[in-house]
């Protein structure tokens, strides 16, 4: 059976970002790595996607930085290579579920023609349900956008961020972690973002899991879109 080497897109922020602390930790470690392949007579394609995040927490204050790499190719010919590193931030400072958040965020995206990317800026979030076995935040904030396409297009605007974010446990075997974002230029009609991760693990011990990722992603200004399954394994670590 072919199999088509469906691509990522820069993988953004956030990760783990409701990582569940306790008083005897200060820190968190997550490594997934995930891939597909394929061989037939006549064709060959695969697809390989990692990343690391490392987590801080201080009091009310949560630091993340995370990296991620794609890369793929089908029949030598390359599909992806697809790049993100971010640091991110959460303050707790308000009312109760209500945090701030801020970022820094690079991209670079063979596959959605995008050359280079950086984004920052910040904004608000409220966590509707937060629990450990199950988490759905909301939250809003705009970003400054700098970016330059593979065709030699440069440009900047501000986009107003929304992100879904939601994790559920079962029976501590089971997680189903989703990430959903909708951003969008102020000034540039037609200029919207997509990216949507939803992941589904099967733990193995407390630390290590089993994962199926599906990743969705569109960049609407290059009329480029993408979508990849891939599965592998999680290693997960708080200290």
């Amino acid at each position: 059976m072919k199999l088509l080497a469906l691509p990522l897109c820069f993988f953004l922020c956030y990760l783990k970002s409701y990582a569940q602390y306790t008083d005897s930790t200060n820190y968190h470690l997550l490594l997934t790595s995930t891939g597909s392949i394929n061989r037939t007579n006549e064709d060959r394609a695969y697809l390989l996607n990692n990343a690391l995040n490392f987590g801080l927490k201080r009091k009310s204050f949560v630091l993340n930085s995370t990296s991620a790499w794609l890369y793929g190719k089908q029949n030598n010919n390359l599909t992806n290579n697809d790049f993100s590193t971010t640091l991110n931030f959460n303050l707790y400072k308000t009312f109760p579920h209500f945090y701030y958040w801020g970022l820094v965020n690079y991209n670079t995206s063979y596959s959605l023609k995008l050359k280079n990317q950086l984004l920052a800026g910040g904004g608000i979030a409220y966590s509707i349900l937060d629990k450990p076995n199950a988490y759905i935040n909301l939250s809003d904030g705009v970003l400054f956008d700098q970016s330059s396409l593979i065709v030699g297009d440069s440009y900047h605007t501000y986009r107003n961020s929304l992100r879904l974010q939601y994790h559920f446990g079962i029976k501590e075997l089971i997680t189903i972690d989703g990430n959903h974002f909708l951003q969008n230029s102020f000034d540039r009609k037609g200029d919207h973002i997509i990216r949507s991760t939803t992941t589904l693990g099967l733990k193995l011990r407390k630390w290590i899991s089993l994962t199926t990722a599906l990743n969705y992603n569109k960049l609407n200004i290059t009329r480029s879109e993408n979508l990849n399954l891939t599965y592998g394994l999680t290693l997960d670590k708080y200290f």
